[in-house]
């Protein structure tokens, strides 16, 4: 059985680090992936009650409307990782709890459209900087304190798996819930 079936926290299974770069045609299908997000969790949550956004998506996890408004705060840092992989020389970049950023009150209080919207317009520009693009653009490098140096292929491999694995709680849990 995959991780899907088995664990409800990995329905599309669990990132699996590039061992090597990847080439033209991976990058694209990555970076689709990533320009597919917005319009993906959009989809996946059209027609949810306000009481199915405060559902969480298995037993102890995030609430729909806690995965929604989680999904561009990573993918602002991320934008801003690879901004700053491409402009300066091997930046260290700093982590945030994203647990605790899940708990403040502008994810309990601000409509799900808005980060909806913020996630919309920020891949705009995010997928034009991943568009443009070189190989040796991908092969920058940033330092993250928890995973050492990594590559910007290694980014964009990791946020392409990020948006479905988010997309994946929100489409399984209606699938288990029937909604």
């Amino acid at each position: 059985m995959s991780d899907a079936q088995t664990d409800p926290r990995y329905p599309v299974g669990k990132f699996d680090r590039p061992t090597r770069p990847h080439t033209s045609a991976e990058r694209r299908v990555l970076v689709e992936q990533i320009a597919a997000t917005p319009a993906r969790m959009r989809a996946a949550v059209a027609g949810l009650s306000e009481a199915q956004f405060d559902t969480p998506y298995r037993d102890g996890g995030w609430t729909v409307r806690q995965v929604v408004h989680h999904v561009p705060d990573s993918h602002m840092n991320a934008y801003t990782r690879v901004k700053l992989a491409l402009t300066e020389d091997q930046p260290t970049i700093k982590p945030y709890d994203e647990a605790a950023w899940a708990k403040l009150n502008d994810v309990r209080d601000t409509p799900v459209e808005t980060s909806l919207l913020l996630l919309e317009t920020l891949h705009a520009r995010w997928d034009t900087i991943l568009g443009a693009m070189t190989d040796a653009d991908f092969a920058r490098t940033l330092i993250h304190p928890d995973h050492g140096v990594i590559t910007l292929d290694w980014l964009i491999a990791m946020y392409a798996w990020h948006g479905r694995h988010h997309v994946g709680h929100i489409t399984s849990l209606r699938e288990r819930s029937g909604w």
